[in-house]
């Protein structure tokens, strides 16, 4: 069975290092504990779909990374043609975006649940026409009064320390996510570890 993970973020060098891009991040990871390299779709065998999005596949086509090539409140428009092209199921779809409602480098994964306040979320759900679909959250901490501001604010030193933290562990889910397809097993295994002295 396929899997998707979709890391959502900003396409562009000059996003790279702010709180919104920690999707894309956590996809970066886990390819390059796996040796790949992402490519552009219009290079994805077989798709004849939209093609605003970089990929990187298993050599046995059975998980494939996405960070889309829109930017983020357009993040449906990427998702949803893939999962009809590839006929794959809400379930099989694992979404990877930050969140500003959770502290610092706090991760959550989710089987399902509604957008919040997150734009690429809310455009998600809504070309999916449904919320059932896993999550995996990223604290980026919180906004203060300017949340457009803030998510596109890069990290601080110290800051940065925290995410790459939190990136190594989103990816150690994911990995586990990916090879055992176990969604139940990952949240336990993973909110006890996270959880610990918390």
């Amino acid at each position: 069975m396929v899997r998707l993970v979709v890391g959502l973020g900003n396409p562009g060098t000059e996003y790279g290092r702010t709180r919104h891009n920690a999707g894309f991040r956590v996809v970066d990871r886990v390819a390059s504990r796996q040796g790949l390299i992402f490519r552009s779709g219009h290079e994805l065998e077989g798709w004849e779909g939209p093609a605003e999005f970089d990929f990187a596949r298993t050599r046995d086509g059975s998980e494939i990374l996405i960070k889309p090539r829109t930017f983020m409140n357009l993040s449906g428009a990427v998702v949803e043609p893939l999962l009809r092209g590839l006929a794959l199921e809400p379930a099989a779809l694992m979404v990877v975006t930050d969140d500003l409602d959770l502290p610092l480098g706090r991760l959550r994964i989710r089987p399902h649940g509604g957008p919040g306040s997150h734009n690429g979320m809310r455009s998600i759900v809504n070309h999916l026409a449904t919320d059932r679909f896993p999550r995996l959250r990223v604290g980026i901490g919180p906004a203060g009064t300017d949340a457009a501001r803030h998510v596109l604010e890069a990290f601080s030193e110290d800051e940065e320390r925290t995410i790459r933290a939190a990136v190594e562990e989103a990816a150690d889910a994911i990995g586990f996510w990916l090879s055992t397809g176990d969604l139940e097993d990952c949240m336990t295994r993973f909110h006890s570890r996270w959880n610990q002295g918390a």
